[in-house]
């Protein structure tokens, strides 16, 4: 997770810290945990250094040390910007939790937003905004007078949805990847907020997407409820979402998967009466498919003669 230099302030630990970032690249981690761990001596409080002895650990399959380190990481720094929570909780035989700390994912895209595009899409074949773009439109969708972008990212959804929006707004928890967004000139607002933690919407949309999203949230009752009330009496919701078995489940990516009951079940409670999901893989990691799902809800009602199972693709 560390991808760029988190100085500890005390210059002497970070050049230790340099050199057993040399010895794991020559790959003698046992050298690279000694160094680190005196550096760690020098600065006790170092919460990047600390989660970054933790995954040395790791790879040495120490895991009781590891998860030591992760704790003091913590403690460093309770916002839990490396993600070291996460890690702990995978260590369990079943993770528990509900969500991705704010911290950690808004760092992660600050630091991948100047190569998200080229590693999303030429090296992983992210292909998520063209599925969901041709999802909508299979679900009617031809034109929104309002549209907000959830997780906006670099806009890469905004830039199939633009053709078809009067007006289209995008909100993300990372400044990096807005500012990639506004270079392209194609969002009429942006803004930086944390999707776990918005107010009340004073706008009414005819449609909100969330392209690859829901996976940094896990638990979606909040986001779905409020995306209800977000949206005018027969707006559209689509987004995307890796496909598991449990309601939600925490995977090594640390990302999370859903299961095709539990989004139903979520969206059905929120007052979604129309619910298309749909089978598709996203992308690939390590040079397998990631199954997911595109999932299209309205909140127009159904006619009542129309079956609701028939316009579910659910296949739970």
């Amino acid at each position: 997770m560390v991808g760029k230099p988190f100085p500890s302030g005390h210059p002497l630990a970070d050049r230790r810290a340099a050199y057993a970032e040399t010895m794991a690249h020559l790959g003698d981690i046992p050298v690279a945990i000694e160094v680190l761990a005196g550096a760690l001596a020098l600065a006790p409080n170092w919460a990047a250094g600390w989660f970054r002895l933790g995954e040395f650990l790791e790879m040495v399959g120490a895991k009781v040390e590891a998860a030591d380190a992760w704790r003091k990481a913590q403690a460093a720094d309770p916002s839990d910007p490396f993600g070291a929570g996460l890690k702990l909780d995978l260590m369990r035989d079943v993770p528990v939790s509900e969500s991705i700390p704010a911290a950690f994912v808004e760092l992660l895209f600050d630091q991948y937003a100047p190569r998200f595009e080229k590693s999303l899409v030429d090296k992983l074949d992210y292909r998520g905004p063209a599925l969901l773009l041709s999802a909508l439109q299979a679900d009617g969708f031809t034109h929104a007078t309002q549209a907000l972008d959830l997780g906006c990212g670099t806009g890469l959804m905004g830039e199939e949805l633009r053709p078809f929006c009067d007006w289209l707004g995008g909100i993300d928890i990372s400044q990096g990847m807005l500012d990639e967004a506004a270079g392209k000139g194609i969002y009429d607002n942006l803004t930086k907020h944390d999707l776990g933690a918005l107010a009340p919407s004073a706008t009414s949309y005819d449609l909100i997407v969330a392209a690859d999203v829901f996976i940094y949230l896990g638990a979606l009752e909040q986001i779905i409820g409020w995306i209800a009330g977000a949206l005018a009496p027969k707006g559209r919701l689509a987004f995307t979402i890796e496909r598991g078995t449990a309601p939600f489940e925490l995977r090594e990516s640390r990302r999370f998967a859903h299961s095709p009951a539990y989004v139903t079940e979520v969206l059905d409670a929120a007052g979604f009466h129309a619910i298309r999901l749909q089978d598709c893989v996203l992308r690939q990691d390590r040079g397998v498919d990631i199954a997911a799902l595109c999932v299209v809800a309205s909140r127009g009602k159904v006619a009542p003669s129309t079956d609701r199972r028939n316009l579910s693709l659910d296949h739970a």
